[in-house]
């Protein structure tokens, strides 16, 4: 049983969550390739910004803290909240003038079955807390609090995925984001131009 715990516990620390940059990286080039400053703009890469949001705030817990029934509910409604907001971006896209293409949709794919991966691992690694959660924590004082972990994971793991998160994810959609509003603020700038100039013909 040990050694499945250990074998799981690697799996999740250095194949699934560094694994998960990869579809990110290519889901922000798919994104880039489509010109998304041009067509969906800003309220696509807001919602890109508030679903890394929705796996970044339990993912940083997860880290950090004790699995309990407070950090399970907070995971299962952040993984809820995800796949909801991912309906919402793709539905955005395909109402815009983007071309979202198979490649990206089979991208998104790796994207929203992710979290499910992770969160189900998690809960197999966990059982007890499982249980507990099912009866409401009873019996746990410490169930609806966050405990920082008992034996605190490596600070150089720590530090990698911190760099990570931010080579592969904070910084290419920041980019895009501020991309997003240049493009957004040049049609406004071209549009206001075209209605002087309409006028001016007009008159």
């Amino acid at each position: 049983m040990n050694d499945v715990q250990d074998a799981t516990t690697r799996y999740l620390m250095y194949g699934l969550l560094p694994g998960w940059f990869v579809p990110g990286i290519a889901d922000w080039a798919m994104h880039r390739r489509t010109r998304i400053e041009d067509t969906s703009g800003t309220k696509e890469s807001a919602i890109h910004a508030l679903m890394m949001t929705e796996v970044g705030v339990p993912l940083a817990l997860t880290l950090l803290c004790e699995v309990n029934p407070l950090l399970m509910t907070v995971q299962l409604g952040a993984t809820a909240a995800h796949e909801a907001t991912a309906l919402w971006d793709v539905r955005t896209a395909v109402r815009s003038d983007r071309e979202v293409t198979p490649v990206e949709q089979h991208i998104h794919s790796f994207l929203e079955t992710l979290p499910f991966a992770a969160l189900a691992s998690l809960m197999c690694l966990h059982p007890g807390q499982v249980r507990s959660l099912l009866r409401g924590g009873r019996g746990d004082p410490r169930a609806w609090r966050l405990v920082p972990r008992r034996r605190p994971l490596p600070r150089g793991y720590l530090a990698g995925i911190g760099l990570g998160v931010a080579a592969f994810v904070a910084l290419p959609y920041a980019e895009e984001f501020v991309r997003c509003v240049r493009g957004s603020r040049r049609r406004r700038k071209n549009r206001t131009v075209r209605e002087f100039v309409e006028r001016k013909t007009s008159s």
